[in-house]
């Protein structure tokens, strides 16, 4: 209640301030940028925080408090004062509307939801216009739905067809959590994270796998000290890079023919196959 009563107060107090006429404004904007002046600073928010709750009252319907919403928009207008050259004679309520609304959007893309939407561009305006081409396409004789309505949406936003879709869902219904529970079982409840498959393999078969890449790697390069220069420097190149070079250009950069690289890398290969089954029978498996 007295949140509601404060924010009433505001209000009145906002309506009640008056205009500044152009010349006063100048001389306020002046006298706060070059001096500092507070009081001028105070008169010119003091005038415009009407400016501040008209911009607020377009976002009520995304369910924030509307104390919030001028709040943060009180924000935005300190910060084009702070920002607002006044010989660049522009009025300041142009030049603040920017603000005003960029610092409540902002606001609403970060307590709209526990999950944060609308990082770029693109997504912010199909945040922020959905509803509105969305209830604009569903009336009249032609209206449209279902993927027709999203295709048309996407090209005025020029975002995806997919990117719609997932949030026209997203502001179809509120977040829930994935701790909520679904269905009471014989062994208690069931959440909704009991359900969720991942196919990324096991945090145990991960450490497995990195600690198998790790000992290949180890016995990989001890057993190439059994090669020759010229053996060496064709399996790294052939077999150790990601662009492995052609049996060609290695016989013209060696002096020799391709037939004579596929005989030294073939030989190499048995070299290293030996080599690391020597050093333990065990290691079968990983060089098959």
């Amino acid at each position: 209640m007295k949140s509601q009563s404060a924010g009433r107060s505001l209000i009145r107090a906002a309506m009640s301030a008056p205009y500044l006429q152009r010349e006063e404004e100048y001389e306020l904007a002046v006298r706060w940028k070059e001096q500092r002046d507070q009081e001028a600073l105070h008169k010119i928010t003091s005038a415009h925080m009407r400016l501040v709750i008209s911009m607020a009252s377009k976002f009520r319907h995304f369910g924030l408090a509307m104390s919030d919403l001028i709040q943060e928009g009180h924000v935005g207008l300190l910060e084009a004062a702070a920002r607002f050259e006044p010989e660049r004679e522009v009025r300041f309520s142009t030049y603040a509307t920017w603000w005003i609304r960029a610092s409540i959007q902002d606001y609403i893309l970060r307590n709209w939801s526990i999950v944060r939407g609308g990082t770029s561009s693109a997504q912010k305006a199909l945040f922020f216009n959905l509803r509105r081409l969305r209830a604009r396409l569903s009336q009249g004789s032609e209206s449209l739905t279902g993927v027709a309505m999203y295709r048309e949406i996407a090209t005025a936003l020029k975002v995806s067809e997919g990117d719609v879709a997932l949030m026209d869902s997203r502001l179809s219904g509120p977040d829930s959590s994935l701790n909520a529970p679904l269905m009471e079982d014989e062994s208690g409840s069931a959440d909704r994270q009991d359900f969720l498959v991942s196919n990324d393999p096991l945090p145990d078969e991960m450490v497995s796998d990195s600690i198998d890449d790790e000992r290949r790697v180890t016995w990989l390069h001890s057993a190439l000290d059994v090669l020759s220069d010229r053996e060496l420097k064709i399996i790294r190149e052939r077999r150790l890079q990601d662009d492995g070079a052609t049996l060609e250009a290695l016989g013209l950069k060696l002096g020799i023919s391709k037939e004579r690289v596929r005989q030294i890398e073939t030989r190499a290969l048995e070299k290293l196959r030996a080599a690391l089954l020597e050093t333990n029978a065990d290691r079968a498996a990983y060089v098959s």
